[in-house]
Order: structure tokens, then C-alpha cells, then sequence
């Protein structure tokens, strides 16, 4: 009797043990969940324009015509369709080379790539104050897109409408984290200079706030593993998914045999 005491109580302890070791802790940032407040650092990251970037640069001034010869031509501006609905015009971009240039009205051939927008904001507002007296100069990155897949409530791709996007900007984007995703490794992969890096990130660790992963780059990719629950009864389904196939087969196999049987019989 005793035994067999001893023995329950080794299986329930071992079901215990299997239950916590695939827990996984849903809050972010558990190493500072109890403090009460801090201070953490700050950057002031900005994505580097890269080769095939897609930048729309504005320039204006009190002067309107002195800085026109600095702008792409819109092509049909406010013309209006069929119904008399006013179209507006799409905004003239520039795509960065493989080589990282733009071809800039007057100024000519500029390399871009390695500058964030607010360095080649500074750099054409220079240029063209040597003609122009106070130009204004606008410049948006078009193209910044990240994609959240994975553990997740809405998965897919992001469009950013702003220079400064983190990861947490990014899953809050996507929904945020399902209970099965595992926080404690969150799979980033970036191009950069023609190769793709990686790296794996702890969300329930606040080292990520000052890791250079934090804020995101054009085009990165965020993957939210599965836990273990979310693996085992996805394997658990596959599994009766394919007992059940095959009982199927039998059942329709068996009673075409049965069929047959019968029918000889009566003959």
C-alpha cells in the first residue's frame, strides 16, 4: 500500500514538474515588474536609408518659384475624373540606387544610403541655401515596412508612418502576443549591407529597451515562436487528425469487403 502511495505521489509530482516547465510567462519586462519606478536609457535611433529605399523630398519656400527648379515634376496635377471628383496628384518619390544615389534636380548625382532623414533633410537644406535664402525641406522614408509573424494576434506586414518604430510599437501593431507565443525568445531577422543577421530577443527581460534591436529598421522581420503548449497540441491534433484518416480508411475498406462478402453469399 505504501508503494503504491509512494508511487502516486512520483507521478503527480512529475505531472507538476512537466505542467511548469512549459509555462510561459506572459508579462513583459519581469525583472522590473516590482519596482516601482526607474529611469532607462534613451536613443535617438533613426533608420539609415538603405539601397532601394523609396524617399519623397519636398522643397519650398517663401519663394515658391525659386525652389520649384528643386522638385520632381507632378505629373496631371488636380485633374478630376468622369464624376467631377477631384484627383490629387501622387507624390513624386525617389528610389536609392544599388549604389546608394539619387538623382537630384540641379544638384546632380547625391549619395544617400548610410544617412537617416534628418541628416539628408540638413545636408540638401545647405545645398540649396547657397540659392535659395530660408528653403524648407521635407524628407519621409515611403517605404518602411516591417512583418510580424507567427504567435500573434493579426500576423502580417506593417506599414510605418513614422522615422522612429520599435519592437513594442511593432507587436502592438500586430495585436500583441497570443498566450502560447514565447516571450522569452523573440526571433528578429535584418538585412543589412547585403547580408541577413539575426538575433533572438528575451521580451520578459527590460535589457531589450537599450539593445540596438529595440528600434526597427525598413523591411525587418519579427517571428514570435510557438510555446511548448502551443507544439504539443498542435502535435496532439496532427496526431488524431491522422488516427482518425486511418480509421476512416479501415471503416470504408472493411465495409467494401463486407459488401463483397455478402453479395458472393446471396449468389
Amino acid at each position: 500500500m505504501k508503494t503504491k502511495s509512494l508511487f502516486l505521489s512520483l507521478l503527480v509530482a512529475g505531472a507538476l514538474a512537466s505542467c511548469s516547465s512549459t509555462k510561459t510567462v506572459l508579462p513583459y519586462f519581469t525583472d522590473i515588474s516590482t519596482i516601482k519606478e526607474g529611469t532607462l536609457p534613451v536613443d535617438n535611433y533613426l533608420p539609415e536609408i538603405q539601397p532601394d529605399d523609396e524617399l519623397y523630398i519636398a522643397v519650398t519656400s517663401a519663394n515658391p518659384e525659386a525652389t520649384a527648379i528643386y522638385n520632381l515634376p507632378t505629373a496631371n496635377p488636380y485633374t478630376r475624373d468622369l464624376f467631377g471628383t477631384t484627383i490629387t496628384p501622387t507624390r513624386q518619390t525617389y528610389v536609392v540606387s544599388s549604389e546608394g544615389n539619387i538623382d537630384f534636380p540641379e544638384l546632380g548625382k547625391l549619395h544617400v544610403a548610410g544617412m537617416n532623414v534628418e541628416q539628408l533633410q540638413a545636408d540638401l537644406t545647405a545645398r540649396i541655401s547657397k540659392d535659395v535664402e530660408d528653403p524648407i525641406v521635407v524628407v519621409e522614408l515611403v517605404n518602411f515596412q516591417v512583418n510580424v509573424a507567427g504567435e500573434v494576434n493579426s500576423p502580417g506586414p506593417i506599414k510605418v508612418n513614422r522615422n522612429r518604430f520599435s519592437i513594442l510599437d511593432a507587436l502592438s501593431a500586430a495585436g500583441d502576443m497570443t498566450p502560447y507565443g514565447e516571450r522569452s525568445n523573440v526571433l528578429l531577422i535584418r538585412e543589412t549591407n547585403g547580408k541577413k543577421e539575426y538575433v533572438h530577443l528575451d521580451m520578459n527581460s527590460s535589457e531589450v529597451l537599450s539593445s540596438p534591436y529595440y528600434y526597427l529598421q525598413q523591411n525587418d522581420y519579427i517571428y514570435v515562436e510557438p510555446n511548448k503548449v502551443r507544439q504539443a497540441n498542435s502535435k496532439y491534433n496532427q496526431d488524431n487528425a491522422f488516427k482518425l484518416s486511418v480509421t476512416s480508411t479501415i471503416v470504408s475498406a472493411a465495409s467494401v469487403i463486407a459488401s463483397l462478402v455478402i453479395a458472393l453469399t446471396v449468389k
